[in-house]
């Protein structure tokens, strides 16, 4: 995943980085964390996320891509949005159903968590 990243970013100063995505090192160290369909899969999402809120400078950005499957797996919006205002005061959604963004319909939930304080 580090290579695919790396060749679509060419010519673009990014560091990427291999770790473990429950337990991130570093606080206070980014104005952006990004997070693409992984919070529902952690084993302890409300874990992981305190961590992920951590490594926000003040001011930071959290952007949580995330979704309720059609198989029952996954998180609602309001899940989610529960669990980033158990850290940060704001927790806007906006839904992801514009079939554009996924190459066809969609018949499960997808959805933007966005999160600036």
């Amino acid at each position: 995943m580090l290579d695919v990243a790396r060749k679509k970013a060419a010519g673009r100063t990014i560091d990427f980085r291999q770790g473990d995505a429950a337990d991130p090192p570093g606080t206070r160290t980014y104005d952006v964390v990004l997070v693409r369909h992984v919070l529902w899969a952690m084993p302890d999402p409300a874990a992981a996320l305190e961590k992920w809120v951590r490594l926000l400078n003040p001011g930071g950005r959290l952007v949580l891509i995330e979704g309720r499957w059609f198989t029952g797996a996954g998180l609602t919006p309001d899940e989610c949005r529960a669990l980033v205002r158990a850290h940060r005061r704001e927790a806007e959604v906006r839904k992801l159903d514009d079939p554009a963004l996924w190459g066809k319909e969609i018949d499960d939930e997808r959805y933007l968590l966005l999160s600036r304080r």
